[in-house]
């Protein structure tokens, strides 16, 4: 019975293809333009948290106590070498490194900016994060007297490849200490507080012009798993006490804000084309009764049982939604796989989007859970179209319908 029920529901549901057809295309628009608004809200939250972590603090820092309360020279890890050798062997990490930093103010012929010295090691900062994935301009070659600079500063310096710019600051004797630099590279990694102030150099250049032992550093930073940050964070720290261990999250808590922004502007996306796909199936099923309701007041005359025509109802309902959602899977998977390789360009307002850490153009992330959460929402919304249609057609008089029908 049930087969019969279904097969006559299959051909009801397309039985007005013209109507079926505007509702499928809706159903698939809407769910093609979410699922890519999904994708490309995540791919951006995602890319911004990938480059904060590989140009910056990796998945787990190490600071001297006291030192990012008041980044202080003063407050900085001895023998950094040989703590990142002993870093490198617990299970779980990766790859390691130690940086030196300083603040100080950069300066050229007519402008001055607030800066900070970032002493590292090329290679290592070339495994750790890819660092030749952020070069904008130059080429990643210090030379005698080079310097890479953020694309910010080097955008309020007017700086170029080949500028001169001073940095000066206080070493570690409280002496104001002055270098000359020129530009060789502006490094662009969206990371607000490194574009804005940052004027990369050698390590041991750093090291030397604060007075400071080649193996001093203010931060340790490791690439991990990232799976069981919380228990390796314990294990390091349980292995150096007498410094500060910190996992991302709670060195940068304002990316895990924005990313939960990102999921609430998800659920709102998703709510609205819900409730366009709840209304667009409740009119084609409410007029689709209407236009069938001699038949199944005749139908239900003659004794066929009302749970019958309800199952079929809700058949119809499935099909209709489902030929939806695979029109719209196709749709948004394109839409994404286009996004995913070639991303928005969005350099028409670069400028704006840089100011606050973002890229010029936006790349998208596929998730299957898209597309499984969409489908479920979909079948969820088809039965519930029904409901309405369901309850005027329990209440009609087979007598009385067939009656006025003729």
């Amino acid at each position: 019975m049930f087969r019969t029920i279904f097969a006559i529901a299959l051909k009801n549901a397309f039985l007005r293809k013209s109507r079926a057809l505007l509702l499928i295309v809706m159903i698939g628009m809407s769910m093609g333009v979410m699922v890519g608004l999904e994708g490309l809200y995540d791919g951006m939250s995602l890319h911004m948290i990938d480059k904060s972590i590989r140009s910056d603090s990796g998945e787990i820092s190490l600071y001297a106590p006291r030192y990012r309360l008041e980044n202080d020279i003063r407050y900085r890890i001895e023998d950094a070498g040989e703590k990142v050798a002993r870093l490198q062997k617990i299970p779980g990490v990766r790859t390691a490194l130690y940086r030196l930093q300083v603040d100080g103010l950069a300066q050229t012929a007519t402008k001055s900016n607030p800066s900070r010295a970032i002493g590292i090691d090329l290679e290592s900062e070339k495994a750790f994060g890819k660092f030749g994935d952020f070069l904008k301009e130059g080429r990643l070659d210090f030379g005698k007297n080079g310097t890479f600079v953020g694309s910010e500063l080097a955008r309020k310096l007017k700086l170029k490849i080949g500028s001169k710019v001073i940095f000066t600051a206080q070493d570690s004797q409280l002496n104001i200490q002055s270098i000359a630099l020129r530009v060789r590279a502006i490094i662009r990694t969206t990371n607000l507080s490194l574009d804005e102030r940052g004027i990369y150099l050698p390590r041991e250049r750093v090291a030397a012009f604060l007075g400071l032992d080649p193996g001093s550093a203010t931060q340790i930073a490791l690439r991990s798993s990232g799976e069981n940050d919380p228990l390796l964070k314990k294990e390091i720290q349980n292995l150096f006490p007498d410094l500060k261990v910190y996992t991302f999250i709670e060195l940068y808590p304002q990316l895990k804000q924005m990313q939960s922004m990102m999921d609430i502007f998800n659920a709102i996306t998703f709510g609205i084309v819900m409730v366009v796909v709840f209304v667009g199936i409740l009119g084609v099923m409410y007029v689709s009764i209407l236009d069938r309701i001699r038949e199944f007041g005749i139908l239900l005359s003659i004794g066929y049982a009302y749970r019958y025509i309800r199952f079929q109802i809700m058949m119809e309902a499935l099909f209709l939604g489902f030929a939806g959602y695979l029109l719209g899977a196709l749709l948004g998977f394109v839409l994404l796989s286009y996004l995913q390789i070639h991303g928005m360009d969005l350099r028409a307002f670069s400028e704006g989007l840089e100011s606050f850490g973002m890229e010029s153009t936006l790349y998208a992330t596929i998730k299957a859970s898209y597309f499984v959460s969409t489908f479920f929402a979909i079948l969820l919304a088809s039965l519930l179209s029904v409901i309405l249609p369901l309850r005027r057609l329990k209440k009609l008089n087979p007598v009385e319908v067939i009656r006025d029908a003729q």
